[in-house]
């Protein structure tokens, strides 16, 4: 039995940080948070932080003029992104957001099919509708009936497919520069269209928060946004992006024992069986996946 590196508590760090920050949001938008106002003043801080490192660490935050639409491109889907991520977590549960954020690699799959880099197999198909299917339950589950929250749903299910748009736009970028150039960059872009849109709650928002807010607020902003950056990348260089994702899989489901251990929220019966749908489809889609690199790695 392989004992557990550090490369692997690397990755179980990010992953942990990543599943906590669901919770830890719903927290703040339940305790005097406006969700807008939370969003972007969380960016700024975050990107102050990321353009420091990453220009202490590189002395350039340049990117060739070839590749400023793509950063741009990348930088407007992590505004939808955050869009997204706020405002389900303000109208749904936790728990909820986490199960359907689970769909993300089903979208990166389509995603990159559509810009060519690459054909699924059925077994991928497959994965993705057991993903939606579970989705759908989730839907008719998270409110008795047809979920009440359904627009919170909804944009759970925007959140997922931004991240994983975003995600394969910067593929690309990530082989001529380092990921934590290309994040400072277009957190930085990405915070100025959000900063617009959130000027009425900002302007509503007050700010004497508990010290528990606070704290958590820190948090938000180094451990999800900034340490794993750092964590991850570095974990990948490592590993490969393969295994890396292995541990990514397990996002949603840390997140919602998160939610339900920290929240004290429940899980009905359809958003159980939406979630074991959702865990089918990321077996499929992994040995999918795996089984591509394995074709092509033959033929190579």
């Amino acid at each position: 039995m392989r004992r557990i590196s550090v490369v692997d508590l690397q990755l179980l760090g990010t992953i942990g940080l990543w599943a906590l920050n669901i919770t830890v949001t719903r927290y703040m938008l339940t305790h005097g948070f406006l969700p807008l106002a939370y969003g972007t003043t969380r960016y700024f801080a975050a990107t102050v932080l990321a353009l420091a490192f990453a220009y202490a660490l590189e002395r350039s935050l340049r990117v060739a003029r070839r590749d400023l639409a793509i950063v741009v491109a990348a930088a407007f889907c992590l505004y939808l992104n955050q869009l997204g991520f706020v405002g389900s977590i303000h109208l749904t549960t936790a728990s909820t957001v986490a199960l359907i954020l689970g769909v993300t690699p089903v979208f990166a799959g389509i995603f990159a099919t559509l810009a060519g880099l690459g054909r699924q197999t059925r077994a991928f198909w497959m994965a993705a509708a057991l993903s939606f299917a579970g989705v759908a339950l989730i839907a008719a589950g998270s409110g008795g009936g047809v979920s009440s929250n359904l627009l919170g749903d909804l944009l759970a299910l925007a959140t997922a497919a931004t991240w994983a748009g975003y995600s394969v736009l910067i593929a690309p970028l990530m082989r001529r520069y380092s990921p934590y150039r290309i994040s400072a960059l277009v957190l930085a872009l990405g915070w100025i269209p959000l900063a617009a849109t959130s000027s009425v709650q900002l302007h509503h928002q007050h700010w004497s928060f508990s010290t528990t807010v606070w704290l958590l607020f820190v948090y938000a902003v180094v451990g999800p946004l900034f340490l794993t950056n750092i964590l991850w990348y570095s974990a990948i260089g490592k590993v490969g992006p393969a295994r890396a994702s292995l541990f990514a899989n397990l996002q949603p489901f840390f997140a919602v024992l998160f939610a339900l251990l920290l929240l004290s929220e429940h899980l009905g019966g359809a958003e159980i069986a939406g979630g074991v749908l959702i865990f089918l489809g990321i077996v499929l889609e992994r040995r999918a996946h795996a089984a591509a690199e394995a074709e092509v790695a033959a033929i190579s």
